[in-house]
């Protein structure tokens, strides 16, 4: 009988549990919606929308001179287009300056498309002609869109003026990370989790950028576009892609383009010990390499943007790129 009795007891904690539970993550979902709703205007694209393979991306562009620099986001980044803006106006007097949001970034669409780094590199070049503007460009990559902008170099050479690496990745970083089979599943849980309106519960800093260069109202959009676009299948692809992505480009060779690689000190990456060694060593592959080294952590360009802006303008001022 007391054990009978026990276990009426155990079910009827675990209903009642789950019931509660069940509650909770009604009230949140719904809750989660409401806010969405509230922050519509929010969510607004500061850039131009240019239809790509019948889907939107956004393109932002300020500034105008001789030449076009494009800056390319890291993997997963929330929203390009506020993540570069530490930099890019402070080089907006002399250059054109471009932020392609790619598909699940920022204000584009999420379309669960191929993220192989030739599919990445056509939707890119479409956003930019059907955005208006024209090669040649220089690229500024950070992070993984190192290796984008390295088989843009290799495959489109005439498009490409010079590469500006923003503690960019060459294909030898991911010899030390490791593969993207759980990429898929792990973002998909993430996503899951912010769609269900759990993000709504953390700090902002969760989603926020290091540094203090946002307004409070860039600040608001750049959470909001986090609980609607963080970890979504178009990012998942992509790491899922990292390694293969990177054997190509690295089976292609170094491109035959002028480079000015800043790296930093290796925080925040995943092989800090090994970080400025590997780059150091795809750089003696090419003859026109400039290297800055800078003790700041991976994203330099939200520790180091006064710096940083300045030598890119010496450097092309100077250079006949």
């Amino acid at each position: 009988m007391k054990a009978a009795k026990r276990k009426k007891n155990i079910r009827r904690i675990l209903l009642i549990f789950l019931a509660i539970l069940g509650a909770f993550l009604l009230f949140t979902f719904v809750r989660h919606r409401i806010m969405l709703a509230q922050e519509k205007d929010l969510v607004k694209p500061v850039g131009q929308m240019v239809e790509v393979d019948g889907h939107k991306m956004c393109v932002y562009t300020e500034g105008a001179g001789d030449k076009t620099l494009v800056f390319m986001s890291g993997s997963g980044t929330i929203t390009p287009i506020l993540d570069f803006k530490s930099i890019y106006p402070k080089l907006t007097d002399k250059y054109r300056i471009v932020v392609v949001e790619k598909f699940g970034y920022g204000y584009s669409e999420q379309v669960d498309k191929p993220r192989d780094v030739a599919s990445l590199l056509a939707d890119t070049r479409a956003a930019l002609a059907g955005a208006g503007l024209e090669a040649p460009y220089i690229l500024c990559p950070h992070s993984y869109s190192g290796i984008e902008a390295l088989y843009w170099a290799q495959t489109y050479p005439d498009e490409v003026e010079a590469i500006i690496g923003l503690d960019m990745c060459v294909p030898e970083c991911y010899d030390y990370t490791p593969d993207g089979t759980f990429a898929v599943p792990y973002y998909a849980l993430l996503h899951g989790l912010l769609d269900l309106g759990i993000g709504r519960y953390l700090p902002d800093s969760t989603f926020l950028p290091s540094g203090d260069y946002l307004s409070e109202e860039d600040r608001r959009k750049w959470v909001a576009l986090g609980n609607r676009n963080y970890a979504n299948i178009d990012t998942a692809r992509e790491g899922n892609m990292a390694k293969e992505n990177a054997a190509l480009v690295a089976s292609k060779g170094a491109p035959d383009v002028p480079m000015l690689m800043f790296l930093s000190n290796g925080e925040g990456t995943p092989m800090p010990d090994k970080w400025r060694s590997i780059s150091h060593k795809y750089a003696d592959n090419i003859p026109d390499t400039e290297i800055i080294e800078l003790d700041c952590a991976h994203y330099i360009f939200h520790f180091e943007s006064d710096n940083i802006s300045k030598i890119i303008n010496e450097h092309l001022q100077n250079d006949n790129h």
